[in-house]
């Protein structure tokens, strides 16, 4: 791992990706390579805007949040070292082979795994899991495009 790519705060990735409050997912990084890895935290609280309506008396957190978290730590990789990045969006153009084992509950911090398996030009597919307490949650494979900002 390079020096400088671990323990990424807050104030980096809102740097890295134009996602803000209440769809910012992602708390911190905790380990990247730069390139082909990273690996998130989100920390799960009752305060959650979601939590009003999903449900009422037994909260769990939505599933496709958990992918777009994943896919938040995606966007992270990709961006980080990218010195472009304000001129560029990235669109995912699909989710495959998605799978949620347990639900995610206030208290819950979830470790958000998420490597690149391929990439072509502007074209990645990426596999991401999410844990809470070492116990897959969900998983699933993101594709995407970067593209320019109009």
């Amino acid at each position: 791992m390079e020096k400088g790519l671990s323990n990424i705060g807050i104030k980096e990735i809102l740097h890295a990706i134009p996602h803000r409050y209440p769809f910012l997912l992602v708390d911190r990084i905790i380990e990247t390579d730069g390139s082909t890895r990273a690996v998130g935290l989100k920390n799960v609280t009752i305060n959650e805007a979601f939590f009003q309506g999903h449900f009422p008396g037994q909260p769990v957190m939505p599933g496709v949040l958990l992918v777009e978290a994943l896919a938040q730590v995606g966007v992270i990789l990709l961006f980080l070292r990218d010195e472009d990045r304000e001129s560029k969006l990235v669109y995912f153009s699909g989710i495959d082979k998605c799978r949620f084992r347990q639900p995610v509950v206030p208290g819950d911090q979830i470790r958000l795994e998420v490597g690149v398996m391929r990439s072509r030009e502007r074209y990645y597919r990426m596999r991401g899991e999410a844990f809470v307490n070492g116990t897959l949650v969900a998983e699933a494979e993101l594709s995407c495009a970067v593209v320019e900002r109009s």
